[in-house]
């Protein structure tokens, strides 16, 4: 028998967050109370905010449905574990679709996981190795995790930073936001030793420290740390614009591609046509098209006509009969 109330209502809410519906007779024999106390216990989740549903019925079940509100959650040890991997392993690439919100989710989770769950949660993630797809940098969940946690709490975040070229320098900064694009994340913060506003690659950031030092945020030039970062990158690299129309719907095609290459639209036609602006190499621009796995026209510039038709070329030599190839067979290793 649970008789310490707080404690006994953390089990009852851990209990009813399963997605099913618990008969009160069941929960309190799970609790070792009374029905009575199980009803007193259910009007207090109500109080703090549980949406919990009571059935009709001779044994009057329970469930919790969702709310208006997000109402604290209550993990075991498994489910936290759980969700604190998939979390890392979804920070660690830049995949499309994973955004700030799940580092920021990271973080607040490896903050109050209790040290042995924190021990489990390093082991599987060092004894696991991702297959993945992706054509952006790695970067250590931890990285993201400092400067999610310094961009929350408006905390100075120092580090090392290495420049494209190579030089190595040590900045201090006041975090505002991190953003991916879906190939890289990026951390947008005020560099107090330059006194301006910077974007860092933070596959480029190693060593960042929490300096403890709190301050008041700055108003962002552009006022979007999205349209700041799209500024910095265009002003850093010369850009051109593209169009291309695929013989697929736009819905098909956008899932397909990452979304900062730009939105499909669809022409009427049972095809979709894309326009954007990029600054990667039209050889590199070429082959992510192509990777869609749809037919498709290059409109514009004349650069991207130009690669894709290099590629293809490329494309259909090395999948043409020769001897080398009649003489080894299908080239697979056999073991």
């Amino acid at each position: 028998m649970t008789t310490d109330t707080p404690a006994r209502l953390l089990q009852l809410l851990s209990l009813l967050q399963t997605p099913r519906e618990w008969p009160g007779g069941e929960l309190a024999e799970r609790l070792g109370v009374s029905r009575r106390t199980v009803r007193r216990d259910i009007d207090r989740l109500r109080e703090l905010g549980y949406p919990v549903q009571a059935a009709r019925g001779a044994d009057g079940g329970y469930r919790l449905v969702a709310g208006k509100a997000l109402p604290p959650l209550v993990l075991d040890d498994e489910e936290a574990v759980a969700i604190a991997v998939g979390l890392r392993a979804g920070a660690g690439h830049a995949v499309a679709g994973v955004d700030e919100a799940s580092v920021r989710a990271l973080a607040k989770l490896e903050q109050v996981l209790p040290a042995r769950l924190r021990h489990r949660v390093s082991t599987l993630q060092a004894a696991t190795t991702p297959l993945t797809s992706g054509d952006g940098p790695t970067i250590a969940p931890e990285t993201l995790t400092v400067m999610a946690s310094t961009v929350a709490g408006h905390e100075r975040l120092r580090f090392a930073y290495r420049d494209k070229d190579g030089s190595e320098s040590r900045r201090l900064t006041e975090p505002h936001r991190l953003v991916s694009t879906g190939r890289r994340w990026y951390l947008v913060a005020y560099d107090l030793d330059r006194a301006d506003w910077r974007t860092f690659r933070v596959d480029r950031v190693s060593s960042p420290f929490a300096t403890g030092v709190r301050f008041a945020p700055r108003e962002l030039p552009t006022g979007s740390a999205a349209e700041y970062l799209r500024r910095s990158i265009h002003r850093r690299q010369e850009t051109y614009e593209f169009a291309v129309r695929f013989a697929a719907p736009a819905e098909q095609v956008s899932t397909r591609l990452s979304a900062w290459l730009g939105v499909p639209e669809d022409d009427g036609e049972g095809g979709c046509v894309l326009r954007g602006t990029v600054g990667d190499p039209p050889e590199w621009l070429a082959v992510r098209l192509a990777m869609a796995g749809y037919e498709f026209t290059v409109w514009s510039p004349d650069e991207l006509v130009a690669s894709v038709r290099e590629l293809g070329g490329r494309l259909s030599r090395a999948g043409a009969d020769t001897p080398g190839r009649d003489a080894h067979g299908d080239g697979l290793a056999q073991s």
